[in-house]
């Protein structure tokens, strides 16, 4: 029976290491400047309001599927699903949605671990005090000095991918699970010493009204927003939930577990923009800053305020951390799978999936300097083109990867797993592994599973398409 299987990868040593593994997973670089972002462009309290109800209608089901298959068959996610549909009577074939994460996480990786190297090269640099007293033009021309050289980026994409790669290499006990016990608590240390500084700014009720005033005229406005990053935010639809699922104990309930991993992530969200834009206002910058604000407007700010230096350097160690638990499962099914289908070592196989997401990478690295020129999926007068060096519109081959894998594969991705988890797994199967005691409440996480949870990704799906 799948129910009773053993992962040969190894298993977490309880149900918190799962916690820890899971928030790792969904916290990472858009907690840290997104969630806070989209809440005050969203008005505040009413974008808070809706994201709660979307996390709660939509994320939490799909990772309550994921973390379920994981679990039951204790195997990578494709051969998790493969076997789980043999054993509700369906075809194998129906894992080919686990294929396509996989192929996915890596994909993202691929970039992120370019854009994560962004934040080891802002350690180093608001510790050595480049950007004490900078006004916005002086930050704004130093992370334009960074992307415009592509040796500079390829260093830092190296050493990231590297971090990575050590990590997982060493298992899931001796690497996932130990760094995992270091990284995260120590992650929300960081947090709450930059929370606690901001109070020190004099600006820290400004900061929390941005965040938290009630507008309810934008409740509309934010509805599709709210769903789009409730679905992103915890890191569904590539697996990496699945594959944790698979080390979680067999004892552990996964529909609390699950709900704890939710409560987690948005908790650092909103602590996140609590201490951030106190800081912001303190330096007397804009806070709708978008993408800019973390390595544009966030310099200037730690670079004119008292102690800067430090709590900026501080920011930048809790990003890279946000951005290297994140990393690590997105690395994680593809190693665990191949470990299960070849045999070969997890160090060995490891070294050959990192150094594929490096060379993909090294596309990204280019997109922003001696690529930036060469367009793909290029509408012009003459027709379609797939690539055109030079040409007006498209995108650069950062935006391409980016597009594919939001937009595209991870809403297909989130979809096919809670399908799945609804419809073809029998009811008894699902009953079995969430353990719900009350009859009522595992048919109202049975119906979101089956009806409301894929409604809502096909609506955030349909959206962002209709966008382009």
């Amino acid at each position: 029976m799948a129910g009773n299987a053993v992962s040969i990868n190894g298993s977490w040593a309880s149900r918190w290491v799962f916690i820890l593994a899971a928030t790792g997973s969904a916290v990472g670089l858009g907690n840290i400047w997104k969630f806070p972002y989209m809440t005050g462009m969203y008005g505040g309290g009413a974008f808070v309001v809706m994201y709660l109800v979307c996390i709660a209608l939509v994320g939490l089901p799909i990772m309550l599927a994921e973390t379920l298959i994981g679990r039951r068959a204790r195997m990578s996610p494709v051969n998790a699903m493969r076997s789980l549909a043999v054993e509700a009577g369906a075809s194998p074939k129906l894992a080919w949605p686990a294929v396509m994460g996989m192929v996915a996480a890596l994909l993202i990786l691929s970039f992120y671990s370019v854009i994560a190297g962004w934040s080891l090269d802002y350690v180093l640099g608001m510790g050595a005090g480049r950007f004490t007293g900078v006004d916005a033009a002086g930050a704004g021309a130093a992370f334009g000095a960074l992307t415009a050289d592509p040796w500079r980026l390829t260093l830092w994409h190296t050493l990231f991918m590297v971090l990575t790669g050590f990590v997982i290499a060493r298992g899931v006990v001796a690497g996932l699970e130990k760094s995992l016990r270091v990284m995260m608590p120590l992650l929300f240390v960081l947090l709450l010493i930059l929370l606690g500084y901001s109070f020190t700014t004099g600006h820290f009720m400004e900061g929390f009204h941005f965040l938290f005033s009630f507008q309810p005229d934008k409740v509309l406005d934010g509805v599709l927003a709210a769903m789009g990053h409730a679905f992103f935010t915890l890191s569904v639809g590539v697996g990496s939930i699945m594959v944790y699922g698979s080390y979680m104990p067999r004892h552990a309930s996964i529909g609390a577990t699950v709900l704890t991993v939710g409560i987690l992530d948005t908790l650092v969200a909103l602590t996140a923009g609590l201490a951030l834009f106190p800081i912001v206002f303190a330096g007397g910058l804009e806070p709708g800053a978008g993408p800019g604000l973390m390595f544009v407007t966030l310099p200037v700010a730690f670079g004119n305020i008292p102690f800067g230096q430090l709590m900026g350097t501080v920011f930048f160690i809790l990003v890279l951390i946000a951005a290297w638990t994140s990393s690590i499962s997105m690395l994680e099914p593809a190693v665990a799978y191949l470990v299960e289908r070849t045999g070969r070592s997890r160090a060995l196989i490891t070294a050959g999936l990192a150094l594929l997401c490096w060379l993909v990478g090294m596309g990204t690295v280019l997109s922003f300097n001696l690529g930036a020129d060469a367009r793909f999926f290029v509408f012009g007068e003459d027709g379609f083109h797939l690539f055109q060096w030079g040409a007006e519109g498209g995108r650069t081959f950062f935006d391409s990867i980016d597009y594919l894998t939001s937009r595209i594969l991870l809403p297909l991705g989130g979809l096919a797993f809670v399908l799945f988890a609804g419809w073809v797994l029998k009811r008894e199967t699902v009953r079995e592994e969430l353990a719900l005691r009350s009859p009522l409440l595992f048919t109202a996480v049975y119906w979101l599973m089956r009806v409301v949870a894929p409604l809502g990704v096909l609506v955030v799906f349909v959206a962002e398409l209709a966008k382009q």
